[in-house]
């Protein structure tokens, strides 16, 4: 059996790698951010269940990915315009 690649799979794999390269910072955020939402959750989280975020493991690492990407979008370059 003879693997073949074709060319659009090769175009796709350097776009994700572009991407990744690009935005790296958000992605590191927002696994961070997961982390941290869920660890949040698990030694703080609410034990009522009354609580919006903190009453679910879903919920709070949802909310941890967007502040964890907002975070560390604040320490990404501008792109200057030539």
């Amino acid at each position: 059996m003879k693997i073949t690649t074709n060319s659009n799979d090769i175009e796709m794999k350097e776009k994700i790698i572009t991407l990744f390269k690009k935005e790296w910072l958000l992605i590191a955020g927002g696994i961070t951010g997961a982390i941290a939402g869920y660890l949040y959750w698990f030694f703080i989280g609410c034990n009522s269940g009354s609580c919006p975020i903190t009453s679910s493991p879903l919920n709070s690492t949802l909310y941890g990915i967007v502040l964890g990407a907002l975070f560390f979008s604040l320490f990404k370059k501008k792109e200057s315009k030539k």
